[in-house]
């Protein structure tokens, strides 16, 4: 009887191993909501490695964090937070433009961070998240060990005059078709949507056909959200933003930071060079071939040079 109860725990034991080997290269995930002004925000942590965590702020605004998918392989290392800012993605709210500004959405950072006990963190923010990276940082928050400026938009006005060079790149046909319908206040038009489309899949995402992840940041923008900060387009600047450069405070960003971006970025290297230049602690990656979703067009060699730039710091 001895010998079967001790051949039954041995069988047990057994099972227990080849179950957790079968699930040692899985990540852990978990998700859940986060109070905040106006709502609850969705975050997603994958892995629990032992390195500090890294904090993922989305572009937009209003484009939920789907695209940025790719970058949940660091989770092998440390945990990776995910969240949707409120308005967007797995975080509707009302419309509600008196949430629509840039310290509301600072503030979310802080929400985020305390109700998930995040003491120290590396902070990762791509696009419009690096406005929103960048303006954390200037509130002087404690437990921040370095940061990831990925394809910047930190000069608004700049931006605008890179998008038009990079807007005369493309066939006339285009052109006139765009400049057409935002002469005449018409950007919803299928017509312009379409020529829209031919600047994203240039200058946004060059990898064809878009993943799955791109399609659902784009099925669950917020327009109204994006329009009223943005514009109808990342060409067409018209929203609150408009005038936004922090330049002048680059130089108060004191931990290390990486910036990034695409050979054919919207965000054009040589001005995300120039940002870089105005950080006492910083460098910079470029990627061949790639367009403003570096971590989607090339999401190997993007999530490499992350991984090796937080291994740099972890040590």
């Amino acid at each position: 009887m001895k010998e079967m109860k001790l051949a039954a725990m041995l069988a047990v034991m057994a099972l227990t191993v080849a179950a957790g080997m079968a699930r040692a290269g899985e990540l852990v995930s978990k998700e859940g909501f986060v109070d905040v002004d106006g709502g609850k925000v969705w975050y997603r942590m994958v892995g629990s490695g032992a390195g500090t965590p890294l904090l993922i702020l989305h572009g937009g605004p209003g484009v939920p964090s789907y695209y940025l998918k790719p970058l949940a392989a660091l989770g092998d290392e440390r945990p990776v937070v995910f969240f949707d800012q409120l308005g967007c993605g797995h975080s509707p709210a009302e419309n509600d433009s008196s949430l629509w500004t840039i310290n509301q959405f600072v503030k979310q950072v802080g929400d985020v961070r305390k109700a998930l006990g995040l003491k120290e963190i590396y902070l990762f923010g791509h696009s419009w998240g690096t406005i929103l990276a960048a303006e954390y940082m200037f509130t002087k928050p404690e437990g921040v060990r370095g940061l990831i400026l990925a394809s910047p938009a930190l000069d608004i006005p700049r931006w605008g005059k890179d998008a038009e060079k990079l807007l005369a790149g493309l066939p006339d046909s285009v052109q006139s078709v765009i400049h057409k319908h935002e002469a005449d206040g018409t950007t919803d038009a299928p017509e312009y949507q379409n020529a829209v489309m031919a600047y994203y899949f240039k200058y946004l995402a060059r990898r064809q056909p878009w993943s799955a992840d791109i399609d659902s940041s784009f099925a669950q923008i917020n327009p109204a959200l994006y329009n009223y900060m943005n514009g109808p387009s990342e060409f067409a600047l018209t929203g609150t933003l408009i005038n936004y450069d922090c330049t002048h405070r680059l130089h108060e960003l004191t931990v290390p930071v990486l910036f990034t971006a695409g050979e054919f970025d919207e965000a054009v290297p040589s001005t995300v060079a120039y940002f870089e230049d105005l950080v006492p602690h910083s460098e910079m990656a470029t990627f061949k071939d790639c367009g403003h979703l570096t971590m989607q067009d090339d999401s190997t060699h993007y999530v490499e040079a992350v991984r090796k730039f937080l291994r740099k710091l972890d040590k």
